[in-house]
């Protein structure tokens, strides 16, 4: 036993001789303070010098430090300390878990990082010169996003540089609807030079600094006036976790990527990313489509947005001002060869066709005009296209996407995709792998026309370049027949509505039985399938409500029920439909005797084949009830509720009802 321990007092002693003098070696955090990475159990073997007493669990960055050769150790201490640099790096076990994580086990994410350094590394020199700030403040952009310009975490925070919606409110980055400058690379570049030598002034320390960029400045001072602390491994255990691995981080980055050639990090086989040479096309009151733009010039339907990653949708609105597009080049050198003012409105975004208007029966005083809303309602559903139909996408949820990424993926909306998925609205993150169900609209073929159609002048794909003279004109002159023949084309005007035999409504009983005396024999109409006979009044229900809902009149109502007030209850039921017992062409508001119920006749048999109903309809986002049941002639809601075994009028996208009982 006591060779043993001699043994490892020897080990030891060797053990704290191998740390460079010269370099700043930050003394092994004690057991005592939080370990900031898992903790895991050393496995030694028994005949181990340190196998005799019994070992606890050890901090993973102690167990790479204690794994490491301490050749290596020694070479990597001694370069971290020759970076001449003015932020301060400092070498201990922390650091060298993190070389050993970028240069030995993650080598792939270390390499995609090296393919587009020479990107946006120059961009980044450029304003951190400008601002007097130290150039290895570049790496900070490393640790933040790993260079992607889109890259948007957990919190929300976006970009390069991986700014939060109200810092980015301060530095006056531009966020709305269509631009969010936190992803363009140059403005959010400057903006962070800005907002680090803020915090430099503050605080007056570069690793306080980097501490404070990603736990926030007022969490910094509060944590410092708590503690007494100054310096940042002093105030380590004080700490999140995130912010102490913050710095150690930025160091084995900056180590890695100076030191990738003597790692083997750079291969021929990785894509490297340089800048390319691109120019500034100013768009202001007019809108841009950009994958038009793009197949203008020959470029990649992606191409524009990637120049411009801060772009959020595929266009740009006519309501934009003076913004600074970025554009290839080529794309200069060719739009001096055409008309600017040709090429941007050939560009323009195409507006949808205004919807026709609808014709509204006028509604005269002292006559029935349901019957002729009634057939106004039934031509205009009849004029107006049939629903777009949709079909169902699943979407499987990728690592660190949201709801609104996925729905700008989709063109659709995040409240959409909450709805069709029961998301709840406070939710903004999904899990990776999650099933999602998007719902999209089928394009259907253009019908060929029936009548004769005057042939409409073709739009080209893209203007076709100066080169012959006659070539542009050929274009213009088609341009401008084009409009001719869009400005002379008149508007289609809506077929007019027959008008139906509509009865006279008197407003008082006398004038009913007087009418009832002198009116002749007449042809009653036929009755009305199209709405439910009955309706149970609901709670919130008013006479007028019921009467605009179904198209019908006060009147009308308060004479088919004998109300003598328009005042209604929950739980009352009425009916909807002339009484059968008066005489043929006369509609009775009040009766002279009262006389027994008579039951509805049945509707008359169709005189054409008789049109069966589906078995079974699918629910489509928007349908209710009463929507469905308006659908098929001759089913209610009622009817669909004892069908399907409903308890309430609640419908699901997706979900299958039954129409007809088999």
């Amino acid at each position: 036993m006591r060779k043993a321990w001699g043994r490892l007092g020897v080990v030891l002693l060797l053990a704290a001789g191998v740390h460079p003098a010269a370099a700043q070696v930050q003394p092994a955090l004690t057991p005592a303070q939080p370990a900031d990475t898992a903790r895991v159990l050393l496995q030694l073997p028994p005949d181990s010098l340190v196998a005799e007493p019994p070992v606890e669990a050890v901090d993973s960055a102690r167990l790479v430090w204690l794994q490491t050769p301490p050749e290596l150790k020694d070479l990597v201490g001694d370069r971290v300390n020759c970076f001449e640099t003015d932020v301060p790096h400092v070498f201990n076990g922390t650091v060298m878990s993190f070389v050993n994580y970028f240069t030995v086990r993650n080598r792939a994410y270390t390499q995609r990082i090296l393919e587009r350094q020479n990107l946006y590394f120059p961009l980044f020199e450029k304003y951190l010169a400008k601002y007097h700030l130290p150039q290895d403040l570049k790496y900070l952009a490393v640790v933040e996003s790993a260079l992607l310009p889109t890259a948007r975490s957990r919190a929300g925070a976006v970009g390069l540089w991986q700014f939060m919606g109200p810092t980015a409110g301060d530095l006056k980055l531009v966020r709305n609807e269509y631009i969010d400058e936190r992803m363009n690379p140059e403005k959010s570049t400057e903006a962070a030079c800005k907002y680090l030598r803020d915090l430099y002034r503050q605080f007056g320390d570069w690793e306080l600094v980097l501490a404070a960029y990603n736990w926030g400045g007022g969490h910094l001072s509060r944590a410092m006036k708590r503690t007494g602390q100054r310096n940042f491994w002093a105030l380590y255990p004080s700490l999140p976790k995130e912010t102490r691995n913050y710095v150690p981080t930025f160091t084995a980055l900056l180590y890695t990527m100076q030191y990738a050639n003597e790692h083997q990090l750079h291969s021929d086989q990785l894509h490297y990313l340089y800048p390319e040479p691109t120019d500034t096309l100013i768009i202001s009151g007019r809108s841009l489509d950009l994958r038009k733009f793009s197949a203008q010039f020959g470029l990649d339907s992606s191409a524009i947005l990637k120049q411009n990653p801060e772009i959020r949708k595929t266009y740009l609105p006519a309501t934009i001002r003076n913004y600074a597009l970025t554009v290839p080049r080529c794309v200069s050198v060719e739009m001096a060869a055409l008309d600017r003012n040709t090429v941007l409105d050939f560009c323009q975004v195409a507006p949808p066709p205004p919807p026709p208007i609808a014709p509204v029966a006028p509604a005269l005083d002292g006559t029935d005009s349901t019957r002729t809303l009634l057939a106004a309602a039934e031509q205009t559903v009849a004029d107006k296209p049939d629903k777009p139909k949709l079909r169902r996408v699943r979407h499987t949820v990728r690592r660190g996407e949201t709801v609104a990424a996925v729905a700008e993926r989709y063109e659709v909306t995040p409240a959409q995709i909450r709805r069709w998925n029961e998301l709840p609205r406070s939710r903004q993150t999904l899990t990776p792998r999650q099933q999602l169900v998007v719902f999209l609209p089928v394009e259907k073929p253009e019908a060929a026309p029936t009548g004769a159609v005057v042939a409409k002048p073709r739009i080209p794909a893209r203007l076709p370049l100066p080169a012959d003279k006659t070539i542009v004109a050929a274009a213009a002159a088609e341009s401008g027949t084009l409009e001719t023949a869009t400005a002379a084309e008149p508007a289609p005007k809506p077929e007019p509505v027959a008008a139906k035999a509509v009865v006279a409504t008197p407003k008082s009983s006398k004038a009913v039985r007087e009418m009832a005396a002198v009116a002749g024999p007449a042809v009653a109409p036929a009755p009305d399938d199209s709405l439910p006979a009955t309706y149970l009044v609901r709670r919130g229900d008013y006479l007028t409500k019921i009467a605009r809902e179904r198209g019908l009149l006060v009147s009308q109502i308060m004479a088919w029920n004998k109300l003598t007030s328009e005042t209604v209850v929950p739980g009352q039921k009425l009916v909807f439909t002339a009484p059968t017992e008066t005489e043929p062409g006369t509609l009775a508001l009040v009766p002279a005797a009262p006389a027994p119920k008579a039951r509805r006749p049945a509707a008359p048999e169709p005189v054409g084949p008789a049109l069966t109903l589906p078995k079974t309809h699918l629910v489509q986002p928007g349908d209710t009830l009463y929507n469905i049941s308006r659908r098929y002639q001759g089913v209610t809601v009622d009817q669909l509720r004892k069908l399907n075994n409903l308890k309430s009028d609640e419908v699901k996208p997706g979900q299958k009802l039954v129409i007809v009982q088999s």
